[in-house]
């Protein structure tokens, strides 16, 4: 009769084991980040697992589920510096921002949508979102630079936020070009950072001379923007650095993971979402998926 008692308490034991774990999983949620792994050389990592990544939420780790290749369609905005300081780049434009264009519209992959906007005197668009490869090569055609103008990049990060924001675009990205020349768009840091967190994109940013442009608040969004949306912010002295630089930011976007990790409901939405490649030597940047996005917004 004793032993008999005492299974039946190990067996009690295990049954409210279970069912604490099973009361605990279901008061997890389920979140997502868009990730790219690059290694030493700037190569982006394949073949990636759940083990691969670390995901901390206010710097406590949580558990990644699932990890997969991130195949939604994305939203592409392409900002181009076409101001009088950019003259010297037009060349450099008309071979990299096709190759940009082709790496993104290939056939038979996620039919990604590119927008092209011009940055001189005000934000002017070229192309609104489309995957027809030959009607964007048609709006790079028409990127000249403008005689007198300045940049207007802040502006431009702005409007193309509020649009994705409209659009309600579930994978948006923004990749701009710009040159040191004079930021004339007058923003506090605060006005461009704002709607680029609430539209979930993440920004790209390839700046092209010697840095010679002091307008801090630019400075704040280019590295802030860039770091705390899961983009890189990337500078090259001269113009025929473009291209090679424009294939890296292609290939790493077509190579991002889908990292899927679970946290307790009962949590309040976390301020900082970081993630970490688990092997030393790679690098790992992440964009919450935009709903993820959202509710952490007060």
């Amino acid at each position: 009769m004793r032993t008999s008692a005492r299974w039946s308490g190990v067996i009690l034991a295990a049954t409210l084991a279970v069912a604490a774990s099973a009361g605990l999983a279901a008061q997890a949620i389920q979140r997502a980040l868009y990730v790219s792994v690059l290694d030493r050389a700037g190569v982006p990592v394949a073949g990636l697992g759940p083990a691969d990544f670390i995901v901390r939420e206010d710097r406590v780790a949580r558990e990644v589920l699932r990890v997969g290749p991130a195949d939604e369609p994305m939203q592409i905005a392409l900002l181009v510096d076409n101001s009088q300081a950019a003259e010297g780049y037009i060349r450099d434009y008309r071979e990299a921002l096709p190759a940009f264009v082709a790496a993104m519209t290939e056939p038979g992959g996620p039919r990604h949508e590119v927008s092209l906007v011009a940055l001189a005197e005000r934000p002017t668009i070229l192309s609104r979102y489309t995957s027809d490869r030959a009607e964007l090569l048609k709006a790079v055609e028409r990127v000249f630079s403008l005689s007198g103008s300045a940049t207007y990049l802040l502006d431009g990060i702005i409007e193309t936020s509020q649009g994705l924001i409209k659009r309600a675009a579930p994978r948006p990205v923004i990749v701009a070009i710009t040159s040191e020349g004079p930021e004339l768009s007058d923003r506090h840091f605060e006005q461009v950072l704002t709607p680029l967190e609430t539209s979930g994109a993440a920004l790209h940013v390839v700046s092209i001379g010697r840095p010679a442009n002091l307008d801090h608040d630019r400075g704040v969004v280019l590295d802030r923007g860039t770091k705390g949306s899961g983009g890189r912010y990337d500078t090259i002295l001269l113009g025929t650095a473009l291209t090679a630089r424009m294939k890296e930011i292609a290939r790493e976007l077509n190579s991002q993971y889908l990292v899927t990790y679970a946290r307790p409901k009962t949590l309040i939405p976390p301020e900082r979402i970081t993630v970490a490649a688990a092997t030393p030597g790679l690098t790992a940047r992440g964009t919450a998926v935009r709903g993820d996005r959202e509710e952490r917004r007060p």
